[in-house]
């Protein structure tokens, strides 16, 4: 896979990797059975952008619609068919058949051969539609067998289909989980129908638990990967996710996502229209920040369309509606998938070998932490125009290390004139408590008016580490002069 990115890493990474010594008598180094262990699931992971931060960056996935009903109702959520403009979950442009999802996935599969996955995540909840949704897994695992295959659901139906999704080899299931308290879930779950029957406030709640909890342990006990996603909804859950996610944790999931509550009026939905706001995003970096260090979480979600294609951060559904792809042929060449495969591995060993060299040396004792927002179309390098960006991805940068800490999205600012005032305020909102905007161009009035804000504007197409620790050394120099 040639590209400007490799070209440009290539002439980064003209020092190897130091092999690791072992030490002495091996006391203090991992067994061979739990390095064995991690790199089998480091492999289970490797090609998955949603369960892996470094995936993210290179592999795409693709949602399915074929999932309309659901057995819950959430305050925080409006099922929408045909709607085109909005990018958040439980919303398609439109529903498919088992057959059209399979031959969507295939015709996807050629005409982006790094997308690894398939997801069926609703537009309902796929368990509540178990025909539909594993009709569909069948046929595509039997035509495209190196694709995973992923669900995700309420929980509430989990604990009865876990052999089915074991013999379908569904490697990865997410739950929505947002209380283990069913006082709390009542706030959330208006009814929950079950068995044929519809329970209302704290009952349903209850069931809802119960059930998601048996699911989750049943999971572990399948060695099915289980990704827990939370919604964050101030002033009902926000201080309970903490117990969320130890309680998710003792059960055996494997990542926990905590989202924020998308809720604005127009949308339709009951937190919506009644006024629940969510939350900032410092408000959000705070519960993830208490979580973080019981368990990995995930901080570069999307909150994806149940139609979604192509990479984190970008939605190419528009390009493959059913009129235009019932209308493809697919072109899916498993050798050829195989070949892209190769080189994004390769390129994403250099792109390493680039970072460990960037943060060599880097050794600042007690140095504060920045936040900056980065410019980027994928591959982990600082590669878009300020004006194009639709999101800033946000790193926390001190003087030893540069870490992902999640993603904001905005108003696009290049619009030919219109409402670009408008846009920009919005951009200034979003990124406030940033020192810096990494980009690889920027016009000379946006760049004024953020340096206005104290923000700076930093032109670079390089390493995401790089740029911003080079920003951070002279950012320290820049402070230390004014004090």
């Amino acid at each position: 896979m040639t590209s400007p990115s490799t070209r440009l890493l290539n002439s980064n990474a003209t020092e190897s990797t130091t092999q690791a010594k072992s030490g002495g008598c091996g006391c203090d180094s991992p067994s061979s059975a739990t390095v064995e262990r991690d790199e089998k699931l480091q492999e289970r992971i490797a090609k998955h952008p949603c369960y892996s931060e470094d995936a993210h960056h290179h592999y795409a996935r693709m949602h399915v619609a074929v999932a309309p009903a659901c057995n819950i109702q959430c305050n925080y959520c409006n099922r929408k068919y045909d709607c085109a403009n909005e990018s958040r979950p439980g919303v398609v442009s439109e529903l498919l058949t088992p057959e059209e999802a399979a031959h969507k996935a295939l015709v996807i599969g050629g005409k982006i051969p790094q997308m690894t996955v398939v997801g069926i995540a609703g537009p309902g909840d796929p368990l509540a539609n178990p025909d539909k949704t594993f009709r569909t897994f069948e046929l595509i695992a039997e035509q495209a067998p190196d694709i995973k295959l992923c669900l995700s659901t309420n929980g509430l139906m989990l604990p009865d289909y876990i052999d089915r999704i074991k013999q379908l080899n569904i490697d990865h299931v997410t739950i929505t989980i947002n209380m283990v308290d069913p006082e709390i879930g009542a706030k959330i779950y208006p009814w929950v129908h079950y068995n044929r029957k519809r329970y209302r406030g704290i009952e349903g709640a209850r069931i809802l638990h119960e059930r998601q909890m048996e699911g989750l342990q049943a999971l572990k006990d399948a060695d099915i990967l289980c990704k827990v996603n939370s919604v964050m909804i101030p002033g009902i859950n926000d201080h309970h996710l903490v117990e969320v996610n130890r309680v998710i944790r003792e059960k055996g999931a494997f990542l926990h996502n905590i989202m924020p509550l998308i809720s604005a009026p127009e949308h339709g939905t009951h937190f919506g229209l009644t006024g629940q706001r969510g939350p900032t995003p410092k408000e959000l970096k705070e519960v993830q920040d208490n979580c973080s260090g019981n368990m990995k979480m995930m901080r570069h979600c999307r909150q994806c369309r149940a139609d979604a294609v192509g990479l984190l951060g970008e939605d190419r559904s528009q390009e493959f509606s059913k009129e235009k792809f019932l209308e493809m042929a697919p072109e899916y060449d498993m050798e050829q998938r195989a070949t892209v495969h190769d080189g994004i591995e390769k390129f994403k060993e250099e792109l390493k070998v680039a970072k460990d060299k960037a943060l060599a040396g880097k050794k600042f004792a007690n140095s504060p932490k920045i936040l900056v927002a980065v410019a980027t179309k994928g591959g982990g390098l600082v590669n878009q125009h300020f004006g194009h960006a639709k999101e800033f991805q946000i790193y926390e940068v001190d003087g030893n290390d540069a870490r992902f800490v999640g993603h904001r999205k905005i108003d696009q600012y290049c619009q030919g004139g219109y409402g670009e005032e408008a846009s920009f305020e919005h951009i200034m909102k979003a990124i406030a408590d940033c020192k810096a905007v990494l980009v690889s161009k920027i016009g000379n009035s946006p760049q004024e008016k953020l340096q206005e804000a104290g923000i700076q504007a930093v032109e670079a197409y390089d390493v995401i580490e790089k740029v911003a620790l080079e920003f951070y050394e002279q950012y320290v120099k820049e402070l230390a002069i004014r004090e």
